[in-house]
């Protein structure tokens, strides 16, 4: 065997035991079939040598996060309004678009389901989303938990035909599932009337997404070979919805099991043999502790990491509420000077909001249950809402903030403020300045208010933050001065800009957070092997922070380096940060 098909082998092992040769056997002609079709090099080509295989990504990667048609109009597909609006307004600021679901779905806009291999014709066609990826990397989500119950697969299990027969996990309705850790509060047994009768199937998440039974290995093997279609296609980033829930085994949590981090590694082992380049990022929206182990950090010893490139920074978004709502960074500095040093082969994916709400999951360990239910309920005065999820021992307990980040940046404690649209783009600017990739929702990018109205229309508490702009209404609003989407957008295009051109904000740059007064939060990147080095400050409060008393670390580094703007040349000379305010100083020395 080759080392490659070893390692196949040794995860397939301990994935179903002495079926692992067989398996390993189809999955084989799986790849070699992907090796005879995919006529397209690598999209990031691996030099011979090159250190541990490290992924190329820079500085200049900045993605953008959007539905196929979060901007629609009435003379072209979606998909194509989209392609145009990115090119036309954003251009080379960003280098990659997330595109959310984008397959026929029966619910949860576009997570549940129906065909994986078709684009939904309502958005375009495959042809929409290659020319997309001509442009950008395009990341997709390979939804592998679960599947909507009008699917093929489902349909197979109804009548008990191959191949969905056997797709499907049946449990016994006295099974005491009480273990299960659940992200929503709906039952997790689903009634279903079949051919055979009624029997109840595992539905982690509603009852029209039907958890995939992974012990078969045909489910597998489905999965990898949507995998390389999705390649085959151009798209360059492999988003693995939900996977922290895939392997269940009654008796436990039925989430992070030892064979869902197997999955991610062989997922992980095939990309990189077949498509080096290809990065596999895990949404897993759980503590932070539980979300970096999906990295297999601890398996450094043994060599490089295997199993994630990349995993989103949960943590972020909430703590970045907590700090800015609170006007104090002792939480968010805590956390940040906690992250592990990441070795060249994985990073972050840093964000504030996505199309999901703003997980509150992720703060157990890092906030005091009192201050979470502070920022819950300023979140409601604010309009939002929080969605809930079933304890085992069936209690509910808050799992997520339903709101823009725009009308979350609204004021303080206090309430409403004039400091909104500085708040919220200081919040931009931190997350612009971590360790990472940097993803911007594109209702982020836009200062987009509440829509209530789609709450009412959907009775989903997440439409609150799905509005889909007509072009030509969003075209007016980018360019009619004064207006807070004008304000907002072209104030976001100015920080990627200067981002992009930065190389102290390449993902490989160290990060230190200088210890400084609460009020104020100062972030190190660098020193580059040239010497450069980045200094971020900015003012979480709503009042003037001088700088004469900011802390023994802070001074020294002002005072033993020659400053500068990043966006000009001339030293900085600050005697005080205003409100809110964002400071990128760059020096040689």
């Amino acid at each position: 065997m080759t080392p490659f098909e070893q390692t196949v082998y040794h995860f397939l092992s301990h994935l179903y035991g002495p079926r692992a040769s067989e398996v390993q056997r189809r999955l084989g002609q799986h790849i070699e079939h992907f090796r005879h079709v995919s006529t397209a090099p690598p999209v990031t080509e691996i030099t011979a040598g090159e250190e541990d295989h490290a992924p190329t990504w820079s500085e200049k990667d900045q993605w953008i996060i959007s539905y196929g048609d979060s901007i629609v109009a009435d003379d072209a597909p979606p998909l194509a309004v989209l392609n145009e609006f990115l090119q036309r307004y954003l251009g080379e600021r960003i280098s990659g678009v997330h595109v959310l679901p984008f397959f026929p779905w029966s619910s949860d806009d576009g997570f549940s389901v129906i065909h994986y291999r078709e684009v939904n014709p309502e958005l375009g066609n495959w042809e929409h989303i290659r020319e997309l990826a001509s442009h950008y990397d395009v990341m997709a989500d390979l939804v592998l938990n679960h599947v909507s119950r009008e699917s093929l697969w489902f349909v197979d299990y109804l009548t008990g035909s191959l191949p969905g027969r056997d797709y499907f996990i049946e449990v016994e309705p006295e099974t005491d599932v009480s273990q299960v850790i659940r992200p929503r509060s709906s039952p997790l047994l689903v009634p279903i009337s079949t051919r055979r009768g009624t029997r109840h199937v595992w539905a982690t998440f509603s009852e029209d997404q039907i958890d995939l039974n992974f012990e078969n290995p045909d489910v597998l093997l489905e999965f990898v070979g949507i995998l390389l279609f999705y390649l085959q296609q151009g798209v360059r980033i492999i988003r693995l919805d939900a996977v922290a829930f895939l392997w269940k085994r009654l008796g436990t949590s039925c989430i992070h099991l030892p064979e869902t981090h197997t999955v991610v590694r062989l997922l992980r082992a095939i990309v990189d043999e077949i498509s080096p380049g290809t990065l596999l990022i895990t949404e897993t929206n759980v503590p932070h502790a539980e979300n970096i182990s999906y990295f297999g950090l601890e398996r450094l010893a043994n060599g490089a990491p295997d199993e994630a490139h990349m995993v989103y920074q949960f943590a972020l978004p909430p703590l970045l509420l907590h700090t800015l709502t609170r006007g104090e960074a002792t939480t968010l500095q805590s956390w940040l000077a906690s992250l592990p040093v990441l070795p060249k082969q994985c990073t972050y994916l840093n964000f504030t909001a996505s199309h999901d709400g703003i997980g509150v999951r992720p703060l157990e360990g890092l906030l005091p249950d009192h201050e979470r239910d502070a920022l819950l309920e300023l979140m409601h005065r604010f309009g939002g809402f929080v969605s809930m999820r079933s304890n085992p021992d069936g209690s509910d307990t808050p799992y997520e903030i339903n709101i823009t980040w725009f009308e979350a940046m609204r004021g303080t404690r206090r309430g409403p403020d004039p400091w909104q649209i500085a708040r919220f783009l200081c919040s931009q600017a931190i997350m612009l300045t971590l360790q990472g990739i940097p993803a911007l929702y594109i209702h982020t990018l836009t200062g987009t208010l509440n829509d209530v109205e789609g709450v009412e229309r959907s009775g989903r508490l997440r439409s609150i933050n799905r509005r889909r702009w007509q072009r030509d209404e969003l075209a007016l609003l980018l360019e009619s001065p004064s207006t807070p989407t004008h304000d907002v957008f072209h104030a976001l295009s100015r920080l990627l800009e200067q981002r992009r051109s930065e190389p102290c904000f390449h993902p490989h740059a160290a990060q230190r957070v200088l210890p400084t007064p609460p009020e104020l939060l100062a972030i190190e990147r660098g020193p580059l092997s040239d010497g450069r080095r980045l200094l971020a400050l900015f003012n979480v409060t709503d009042t003037l922070l001088p700088l004469d008393k900011v802390g023994e670390a802070l001074e020294r580094a002002l005072s033993h380096h020659a400053w500068r703007a990043l966006d000009q040349q001339n030293a900085v000379e600050d005697t005080a940060l205003p409100p809110y305010a964002i400071r990128w100083m760059v020096t040689d020395a």
